[in-house]
């Protein structure tokens, strides 16, 4: 995409500057993603943070079982498929064997903070020189609609009809606040797709979390909080709407922790774990 000089004759002679290029690691390939889905951008984000770090021909990502599983079919980089939820066992496995790669996980929020709960507070409690991205968009998108550990209180879904209720279902989980109290977690913040600044703040995020493992730091964790228009029975419009209000009333942006201050991010044996810093709004 180009930009023509105002007052230019013809577009053949006015001066061009160029504002936007694809990334190449961002594949063509039709979208499987239903109408207004966010995973579409998260995927550009990553393409275009990987190619300016020049990551694309170091990367080994995992993707586990959900909407997240296809993202091997729009970014040209390694990929390992893990079953529901172990994708940070996997990532493990790959950083012990390949210690020069650069890994990721990309992971739904059904796939992080419920199947693979354990997997994901483990690996952040080691302090896995992995990056971590996390869509959340509060249900579970792929197999219907069900109800997530993110889901809004009052939110309706197919196992839970007439709302979320706190008593019976338990309250929603602010997993990217649970895993920034761990010691080995160098990074983590929250960003969202809701608009255009958004996004932009939310790039930002994922290329600092890349950096942190550049920089032999240890776990790093980007929520992005997306939307879901066909399972939270919305149009694309409402969708974002709603994200913009009581999804991020629920979940605050910003950055939660930030240890990476140097290249080693590891606290020492026996250091007490610093309180994680207020999110910003």
């Amino acid at each position: 995409m180009t930009l023509h000089t105002p007052g230019s004759a013809t577009p053949a002679t006015a001066a061009a500057r160029l504002i936007y290029h694809k990334p190449d690691v961002l594949l063509d390939r039709s979208t499987h993603y239903c109408p207004g889905c966010g995973h579409g951008i998260v995927h550009r984000l990553l393409a275009e943070v990987l190619t300016e770090l020049d990551l694309p021909a170091h990367t080994i990502a995992v993707a586990p079982v959900g909407c997240a599983v296809f993202a091997y079919d729009y970014l040209n980089v390694d990929f390992v498929e893990a079953p529901h939820g172990r994708a940070p066992a996997v990532a493990t496995g790959i950083r012990r064997v390949r210690p020069e790669a650069f890994v990721l996980t990309y992971q739904g929020d059904g796939d992080l903070a419920a199947i693979g709960t354990a997997e994901i507070v483990h690996a952040a409690a080691r302090g896995e020189r992995i990056t971590a991205i996390f869509v959340n968009n509060g249900i579970y998108g792929m197999t219907g609609g069900q109800m997530a550990p993110t889901t809004l209180l009052g939110q309706r879904t197919t196992s839970s009809p007439n709302g979320r209720d706190a008593a019976l279902m338990g309250y929603p989980i602010r997993i990217t606040e649970m895993l920034a109290q761990l010691p080995g977690v160098a990074y983590a913040a929250r960003g969202t797709v809701a608009d255009v600044p958004a996004i932009g703040r939310l790039k930002a995020m994922i290329k600092r979390a890349c950096q942190i493992q550049l920089n032999s730091g240890g776990f790093a964790i980007v929520e992005a909080l997306s939307n879901c228009p066909v399972g939270w029975g919305m149009t694309p419009l409402q969708s974002l709407e709603h994200l913009k209000g009581p999804v991020v009333d629920a979940y605050p942006l910003g950055v939660i922790v930030d240890r990476g201050l140097g290249a080693d991010t590891h606290p020492a044996a026996g250091t007490a774990c610093p309180a994680p810093s207020h999110p910003e709004a």
